[in-house]
C-alpha cells in the first residue's frame, strides 16, 4: 500500500511528531510506502510531492513547523480540484491519505471521504484546542506555555513602570489559550470570543488593581469583542475558507484603557511566537500517538475517520463530526475563574 501525508492550514508545533509516528510504524511494521504532499491540499492538487520515508523522519520530533509545508489553499474552489486530487493521488498510486489539519482541513476530507469516496484518515490539529471530537489536540499545551511565560516575565515590566500591559493571544472563535495562559499567568482580566466583554467593566477591574498598588495584566484572545462592537479586524480581507483576518483587540483595548482610566497602557501581541518552536513533551507523545493510530486506522481500512483523544485513550470518530461544531469555553468554566479578576 502507499498512503499520502499531508499537513494544513496554520503550523504548530507538533505535526512532525505526528508525520514521523506514521511513517515510522507504516513502514517497519506494515511495509507501506509513503508520499509526502507539500503545502496542505496545493500538494495532491498540483501533484507536488516528496519523498517520505524513514531517512526524512529521522531528528524531526522536536522541531517546530512541518517538514511538508502547509497552506490555507482550498481546493473546493479551485478549478476542477476534486477531479485533479483524484487524478493526481491515482497517477502517484497512492492507495490512502493521511490529512493532518483543524477544521477547514478536515473539512475538505469528509467531502472527498463522504462525496468522492477517496479514502482519507484525520488528524486533528489545531493549537485553539476547538474540534469538539477530541478532548485535547497537539500544539495547544506548547502555545499555552508560551502564552504563560510571557505573562510571567510581563508581571515585572508592568510593576516596574505600574502600567496596565493588554496581552493579545490567539483565539477565533475559542478562548482556551486565553482562559488557560490567564489562569496559569495570574492575570487580572481575561476575555474571550465566547463572553462579550464590557469595557467600563474592564476599566473598573483595571483601577480597582492601581487601588491596591499593583499593575495589572489583562490577556485577551484575538476573536474577543466588545458588547457594542465586532471583533477587530486586520483589513478585511479573507483566506481561502472565507475568513477574516483577526488582529487588533489588543491594541484597541489599551488605548479604551488609557483613555477612560488615564492609567498607561501597553500591548503585547503574541502571534506568532505561540506556534513557533518546538513542541512541548505533552505534545510529543499526544502528535506521536495520533500518527500511531492514523497508520492503524489506514491499516484496518476505517476511512473517513479522525483519530481523537478521549481521556487517555485514543479512539476513532467520523471526520464529519469532527468539524460539526467548534469546541467552545463552558460559561460555568469561564465563571470560575472570575473571582481573579479585578
Amino acid at each position: 500500500m502507499r498512503v499520502g501525508v499531508l499537513t494544513g492550514g496554520g503550523d504548530c508545533p507538533g505535526l512532525n511528531a505526528v508525520i514521523r509516528g506514521a511513517v515510522r510504524k507504516g513502514v517497519q511494521e506494515y511495509a507501506y510506502e509513503f508520499v509526502g504532499y507539500r503545502d496542505g491540499w496545493r500538494g495532491p492538487l498540483e501533484n507536488d510531492t516528496v519523498p517520505l520515508g524513514i531517512p526524512a523522519v529521522r531528528g524531526i520530533l522536536p522541531r517546530g513547523g512541518t517538514i511538508l509545508g502547509s497552506s490555507r489553499t482550498n481546493p473546493l474552489k479551485a478549478e476542477n480540484g476534486i477531479r485533479r486530487i483524484k487524478d493526481n493521488l491515482a497517477k502517484a498510486e497512492v492507495d490512502a491519505l493521511i490529512v493532518i489539519g483543524g477544521e477547514d482541513t478536515l473539512g475538505v476530507a469528509a467531502r472527498l471521504h463522504d462525496e468522492y469516496g477517496v479514502n482519507c484518515v484525520g488528524v486533528p490539529k489545531t493549537i485553539d484546542n476547538d474540534l469538539s471530537a477530541t478532548d485535547y489536540t497537539f500544539g495547544f499545551d506548547t502555545a499555552v506555555g508560551i502564552a504563560t511565560e510571557a505573562i510571567d516575565r510581563l508581571h515585572t515590566t508592568a510593576e516596574s513602570h505600574m502600567r496596565v500591559l493588554v496581552v493579545e493571544v490567539m483565539g477565533r472563535h475559542a478562548g482556551w489559550i486565553a482562559l488557560h495562559s490567564g489562569l496559569a499567568g495570574g492575570a487580572n482580566v481575561i476575555l474571550i470570543p465566547e463572553q462579550r466583554f464590557d469595557v467600563s467593566q474592564v476599566c473598573e477591574w483595571v483601577t480597582s488593581r492601581f487601588r491596591a498598588t499593583y499593575a495589572p495584566i489583562v490577556v485577551v484572545a484575538e476573536g474577543a469583542a466588545p458588547q457594542d462592537g465586532d471583533a477587530v479586524l486586520k483589513d478585511g480581507s479573507l483566506d481561502s475558507f472565507g475568513h477574516v483576518r483577526l488582529s487588533g483587540v489588543g491594541e484597541w483595548l489599551a488605548n479604551e484603557i488609557e483613555r477612560r482610566t488615564g492609567k498607561e497602557a501597553r500591548t503585547t501581541v503574541l502571534g506568532h511566537v505561540q506556534r513557533g518552536g518546538t513542541p512541548s513533551a505533552f505534545d510529543r507523545w499526544l502528535a506521536t500517538r495520533f500518527g500511531l493510530h492514523a497508520i492503524d486506522a489506514v491499516r484496518d481500512g476505517d476511512f473517513g475517520r479522525m483519530v481523537a483523544l478521549k481521556g487517555t485513550d485514543i479512539v476513532r470518530v467520523p471526520i464529519a463530526e469532527a468539524t460539526a461544531k467548534l469546541k467552545t469555553v463552558d460559561p460555568e468554566l469561564y465563571a470560575e475563574v472570575g473571582v481573579f479578576f479585578g
